[in-house]
């Protein structure tokens, strides 16, 4: 695997060890893995926990960062993409990049002889699902045989989390409106691989049939950014969709709530619940760091699983 762009770059043996190695480094603090290797991070979007996340994990493995806004590159604008991803190739160990567009990081991984990962596209979010991984299997001791309940939006967390749990044969329901519902072809993807690993595969749209039972609610901001000028005519549509105190007992008793942050509150989610025993969304937060510390070992240090001397 030279790139992470998808979830789907990786099996579901692949991401059980990424895991397991999130799970010792995240014990083991600060390593020398990647001493001498730099990552350069390329942002259009804004970001708190996506860039000091990375920044943070590549530094506690001894590696350094080099942060590039939107205004500094300007991918496609300013200079082509495929001229960028040639002349970094040439300067760093690994490119990171948050794109509008999901095919600009196909253009960089085309023309790059680095890996690069995906920080975030308007088709998938695979560094939010991995630690999202990870942080089930902290809460619950397993991932196989779950299940989680997604209501809201089939945005670009949708579909790397539908991918994710597929994949590691969890369980995966999602509710959301007519006309906002996963992709056709993420969600036929999904199907192929649930046929392996047992996964159950559910869409509706209705938030109640979703929730009901299942062990992991998870909800995400109705508009994403580039979506600004949608805002209000999704509040008006998503009306319905909000997890609160009428929706989250409906699954188990021990259920976690999670949300990927930053959050509106009084939309997807009501006021105070994220502050509720079973929610666990800064711990998801501390293990997007955790999950990109394993993922960069493995992609710049020629890491083989599991870590030889660390578990």
């Amino acid at each position: 695997m030279k790139d992470l762009l998808s979830v789907s770059n990786l099996s579901g043996e692949d991401i059980s060890s990424l895991i397991l190695d999130a799970v010792d480094m995240k014990a083991e603090g600060w390593l020398s893995l990647l001493d001498r290797k730099i990552l350069a991070i390329i942002f259009e979007k804004p970001s708190l926990r996506t860039r000091v996340s990375f920044e943070v994990a590549m530094r506690q493995l001894g590696g350094h960062t080099i942060y590039l806004s939107s205004g500094e590159v300007g991918l496609g604008e300013r200079e082509p993409v495929s001229d960028v991803a040639r002349v970094l190739s040439r300067y760093v160990n690994a490119i990171a990049a948050r794109t509008f567009s999901h095919q600009t990081l196909q253009i960089l991984a085309n023309y790059s002889s680095v890996p690069v990962i995906n920080a975030l596209s308007d088709l998938e979010h695979p560094c939010q699902a991995l630690a999202d991984l990870l942080t089930i299997y902290e809460k619950k001791g397993e991932l196989s045989g779950l299940t989680l309940a997604f209501v809201g939006d089939g945005n670009n967390v949708a579909h790397s989390l539908l991918l994710a749990a597929s994949l590691t044969g969890m369980n995966f329901r999602i509710a959301s409106p007519d006309g906002y519902t996963v992709q056709d072809r993420i969600l036929q993807l999904a199907q192929g691989y649930a046929v392996d690993s047992g996964a159950e595969i559910f869409c509706t749209d209705e938030p109640s049939l979703a929730v009901n039972g299942a062990d992991v609610v998870y909800t995400d901001v109705w508009a994403s950014m580039g979506q600004e000028a949608e805002a209000e005519e999704r509040r008006q549509i998503f009306t319905g969709y909000q997890v609160n105190s009428e929706l989250l007992p409906l699954a188990k008793e021990d259920a976690i709530l999670m949300h990927p942050l930053p959050a509106h509150y009084g939309e997807e989610v009501a006021e105070g619940i994220l502050d509720s025993p079973q929610s666990v969304v800064f711990d998801q937060a501390e293990n997007r760091m955790h999950l990109q510390k394993a993922l960069l070992a493995r992609m710049l240090g020629g890491l083989e699983i599991p870590l030889a001397g660390y578990r």
